[in-house]
């Protein structure tokens, strides 16, 4: 069995639309190059019991539990409290992360103030996250991977986790599109379906010009099944054409 991941995304700009979500995307094509899939995200607002309740779900089901948003030094930022009390593990300063921002501050000429010591607290137990963009570090606890929501921080946090992950063998994939609508293939390509259990097929329908046509997605990790449905799609696709 592939290793299987979920993303618990935080925070009430999300919700509103005020700030548009990157990091969904970064993590699905990391985790999809090293074979690890990624089955459910969701969504939740600043709230504490909302977090916590999302994350008590995620985390038995799937191998890796990633977040991002809420790890930073203001008032509305209650991630790391919110994990803390899932786990039911205390939560306070932690003198590696001090360390870490207290050197990283010392370099930049700021002072260590209050709101900045925040961002030390890490919940009981947990492991650090590196961060070489603003310092202030993520943890892991458990398998949930704790990051910044800001997308480059995020990224560059991910960079440090990914090497500890255990993946499998990556999916291969093929894409052929056609020049009908989801209607005039639905048919065909349901018995394709059929045909080849270990394939996954989705099917996304454009409009350009006022013109409908139709790409074909197959993904699997089966090479020879992958390469025997996308001959019959091809097959498909001349037939629909020479309709």
């Amino acid at each position: 069995m592939s290793a299987t991941a979920a993303m618990l995304v935080i925070g009430d700009e999300i919700l509103s639309g005020k700030t548009k979500d990157k990091n969904v995307g970064v993590l699905a094509d990391a985790l999809t190059l090293i074979g690890i899939d990624l089955i459910e995200v969701r969504i939740v607002s600043d709230d504490e019991p909302a977090i916590i309740d999302a994350l008590n779900a995620l985390r038995p089901r799937a191998t890796y539990v990633f977040t991002s948003g809420g790890i930073g030094p203001t008032h509305d930022d209650i991630t790391a409290d919110a994990v803390a009390k899932a786990f039911g593990v205390s939560i306070d300063v932690d003198p590696r992360a001090r360390a870490v921002l207290s050197d990283w501050y010392d370099k930049t000429g700021r002072e260590m103030n209050a709101a900045r010591l925040r961002m030390t607290r890490i919940p009981q137990s947990a492991d650090l996250i590196d961060n070489p963009v603003s310092a202030a570090p993520g943890f892991k606890i458990g398998n949930v991977h704790v990051m910044a929501g800001v997308p480059a921080v995020f990224q560059a946090m991910l960079n440090a986790v990914l090497p500890t992950l255990e993946g499998g063998v990556p999916f291969e994939q093929k894409v052929l599109p056609f020049n009908c609508g989801e209607a005039d293939l639905a048919e065909g390509l349901n018995a394709i379906v059929a045909a080849f259990p270990t394939v996954s097929i989705g099917s996304y329908p454009k409009l350009i010009d006022g013109r409908f046509s139709v790409e074909i997605v197959l993904r699997s990790r089966d090479a020879r099944a992958l390469d025997e449905a996308n001959e019959a799609a091809q097959k498909l696709r001349t037939q629909l054409d020479a309709a």
